[in-house]
C-alpha cells in the first residue's frame, strides 16, 4: 500500500483545528496536531480520531506538544501566534508573532524539509515574509492564505444580495489581508455576467466595503477572529496541493517583478498543484485597480519594514 500523505497543524486553535476536521473528512492524510497548550492538541486530536467510526475515515490524527512530531510532514500549515488584544499595538503583535514565526520556521526546515508550507497567522503579509525566512524554502514552497478568504466573503455578499447560488458568484479579491484589500470589480462576475449588469456602482461599493472589513464584522459580533470561512479557505489549498489540482486561487505569493512588485508577498491569483505555487497568473487591471493594487502592496511593504524595525531592535 501506498503511504499516506502528512499533514501537520502548528496552532490547535479554532483555524488549525477548523482546517484539521475538514482535512480529516475530505481524507488528505494523516493529521498531527501541534500546539504548546499541553492538552489542547491531544484533547482535539482524540475527539476528531473518535469520529472516524462515525463517519467510516480511517485517518490518523494525533495531538503534541513536541514539535518534532511534525517530522515528514508533506504540508504544514501554520496558524500559532497571537491574535491582537485591546491595548496591543501593531508593533506588539509584530514583535510576538515574529518570534513565534522564526521558531515555527526553524522547526518546520528541520522536521519538514520538504513540505508546503501555508502560513494563516496574521498580520498575514508579514508572517508569511518571516516565515520564509526562516524556513530559507524558495518562493513556491512558503504562501500565505488571504485572498481565498476575502473572495469567499466578497462572493458570499453578493450572492446574498443578488439571492442566487454562491457557486454562480467569480470574484478575486487581492493585494494586501488588510483594510485596503482590493476587490477586483473588473473581473467579478455571475453567472458569467459582469456584476455591473446586476448591481448599481454605488452598492457594489458598499458591498466591496464590507468584504474589507468582513474580519472585523465577525470580531465584533463574538469577540474573536473568523474560523469557520478561514478554517475552509486554508483547506481549499491544502486540498488543491495534495491533490495537485492545478487551482487558480487568490493566495499571498512572493513576487519577482509580476505586477511591478519585487522581493514581496502580496495577494494575487496562482496555480496551487503538487509543485506548491506553481506560477503566478498575471491579469490586466484597470488603471484605479492598478492604484488600488499599488497602494495596497505600499502598505504590505511598510508592514514588513515595521517589522524588520521590531526585530532590529529586539536584537
Amino acid at each position: 500500500m501506498a503511504s499516506k500523505k502528512k499533514i501537520a497543524f502548528i496552532g490547535s486553535g479554532n483555524v488549525g483545528a477548523t482546517c484539521a476536521f475538514l482535512c480529516f473528512l475530505g481524507q488528505l492524510g494523516d493529521i498531527v496536531l501541534y500546539d504548546i497548550i499541553d492538552g489542547l492538541p491531544q484533547g482535539k486530536a482524540l475527539d476528531m480520531f473518535e469520529s472516524g467510526p462515525v463517519l467510516g475515515i480511517d485517518i490518523e490524527v494525533k495531538g503534541t506538544t513536541n514539535i518534532a512530531d511534525i517530522a515528514g510532514a508533506d504540508c504544514c500549515v501554520v496558524t500559532s501566534g497571537s491574535p491582537r488584544k485591546p491595548g496591543m499595538s501593531r508593533d506588539d503583535l509584530l514583535k510576538i508573532n515574529a518570534a513565534v514565526m522564526n521558531n515555527v520556521g526553524a522547526a518546520i526546515k528541520q522536521h519538514a524539509p520538504n513540505s508546503l508550507v501555508i502560513v494563516v497567522t496574521n498580520p498575514l503579509d508579514a508572517m508569511v515574509t518571516q516565515v520564509k525566512r526562516a524556513t530559507g524554502f524558495p518562493k513556491h514552497r512558503v504562501v500565505g492564505q488571504a485572498g481565498v478568504l476575502d473572495s469567499a466573503r466578497h462572493r458570499t455578499f453578493i450572492a446574498d444580495e443578488l439571492k442566487v447560488a454562491v457557486e454562480s458568484v467569480n470574484a478575486m479579491v487581492l493585494g494586501g489581508h488588510g483594510d485596503d484589500m482590493v476587490p477586483v470589480r473588473s473581473y467579478t462576475a455571475v453567472g458569467g455576467v459582469p456584476v455591473e449588469r446586476f448591481i448599481e456602482a454605488k452598492r457594489l461599493d458598499e458591498i466591496e466595503t464590507r468584504t474589507r472589513n468582513g474580519g472585523g464584522e465577525v470580531v465584533n459580533l463574538m469577540k474573536t477572529s473568523s474560523y469557520y470561512a478561514a478554517g475552509a479557505a486554508t483547506y481549499k489549498m491544502v486540498d488543491a496541493f495534495m491533490h495537485d489540482r492545478k487551482a487558480i486561487l487568490p493566495c499571498a505569493a512572493y513576487l519577482e517583478g509580476e505586477y511591478g512588485v519585487k522581493g514581496l508577498y502580496a495577494g494575487v491569483p496562482v496555480v496551487i498543484g503538487a509543485g506548491g505555487v506553481e506560477r503566478v497568473i498575471e491579469i490586466d487591471l484597470t488603471p484605479a485597480e492598478k492604484d488600488a493594487f499599488q497602494k495596497s502592496v505600499g502598505h504590505v511593504r511598510e508592514l514588513v519594514e515595521a517589522m524588520d524595525r521590531v526585530l532590529a531592535a529586539q536584537g
